[in-house]
């Protein structure tokens, strides 16, 4: 397989923003698309979810503070699962030192509608007692139903370094862990440790932030453990089976599957670029690197026709349009 495999095209100019200032944002945290192809973002200083249909044209928001739920301090994941539900998380640090947020860790996770209605909130605000609490998360980063056991898959990314399973109807607590299916090991830090050299070898017996998440319809799960930039890809059960470190780039800053029937490939932000991987062999086949391209997102996410949205945060969102996949015969 080659780079050709695969090709995108920018939009440019995707989003019609609202010209109602009340709807503005400053920040794209995450991107969902559900089942008919609607484009959710989770925006920061605006406190709300803004739905677009494909072209870009926006169609309404929703959310921020209500009765019954918490929402979250710094907007973080979003997730449109294959039941028309909504998920969201938060990302906060009570010590982060951020103007205007109020000093608490976001340790909830969040079920709405499709027109954000509230259904459900796994964990309190503020509630956390490390890598081994089974009530609440800890600054989660990104999560993901898996239809055929529905159950909620969540990068547990931030203030934990695990990966934890709930039950998607009931929220209960199925189970979790660590990098290379080890048990999670507790260390909490607010500002994020970035390792500034990379010694050879496997890595760290732990996850640094880990900050996303996807299970493949064969029920394999992909973690991008960023910080220490590698993808480690699990069964649904926890078991490690593989991982590609590549440490000479911002690698594993976001996954995201290709929307052929097999997944073939799994979208791997990669600093300014977005790797391209031979799912199952975890190998790199080719790059998008576009011009005008905004880089490789903060978190992304693939329509059902193939279509690559890029959340950018302080860069915006961005469509790129899926053009071909050549044969692998």
């Amino acid at each position: 397989m080659t780079a050709s495999t695969v090709s995108f095209r920018v939009v440019e100019n995707w989003e019609k923003a609202p010209t109602d200032e009340d709807l503005a944002h400053k920040d794209v945290a995450a991107v969902g698309v559900d089942s008919q192809g609607l484009v959710y973002l989770h925006t920061r200083h605006g406190d709300r979810v803004m739905v677009y249909d494909s072209d870009g044209n926006f169609l309404k928001a929703w959310g921020g503070a209500g009765n019954g739920y918490e929402w979250p301090e710094r907007e973080h994941g979003i997730h449109v699962d294959n039941k028309g539900f909504v998920w969201i998380t938060g990302n906060n640090c009570p010590t982060n030192g951020i103007a205007g947020l109020k000093k608490v860790a976001d340790d909830q996770i969040l079920k709405f509608t499709l027109e954000g209605k509230f259904v459900m909130q796994i964990g309190k605000s503020n509630q956390s007692k490390g890598n081994a609490d089974t009530q609440n998360v800890h600054r989660p980063a990104d999560l993901q139903v898996f239809p055929k056991t529905n159950e909620l898959f969540v990068a547990d990314g931030y203030g934990n370094r695990r990966v934890v399973v709930f039950d998607a109807d009931s929220g209960k607590f199925k189970r979790m862990w660590g990098a290379f299916g080890n048990k999670p090991i507790d260390e909490d830090n607010c500002e994020i440790i970035a390792p500034k050299t990379f010694e050879a070898g496997q890595g760290p017996d732990r996850f640094n932030v880990v900050h996303g998440i996807r299970v493949s319809k064969d029920g394999m799960v992909y973690v991008a453990d960023r910080e220490n930039r590698r993808v480690q890809s699990f069964t649904a059960d926890g078991k490690f089976v593989k991982q590609l470190r590549k440490t000479d780039t911002p690698f594993a800053r976001n996954v995201a599957f290709s929307a052929d029937p097999e997944q073939q490939f799994l979208y791997v932000g990669d600093g300014k670029t977005i790797a391209i991987l031979d799912r199952k062999a975890l190998e790199i086949v080719g790059s998008i690197g576009l011009p005008g391209m905004i880089g490789g997102g903060h978190e992304i996410a693939t329509d059902s026709k193939g279509n690559l949205y890029i959340a950018g945060t302080g860069a915006g969102i961005q469509k790129l349009t899926f053009k071909r996949m050549a044969s692998t015969q």
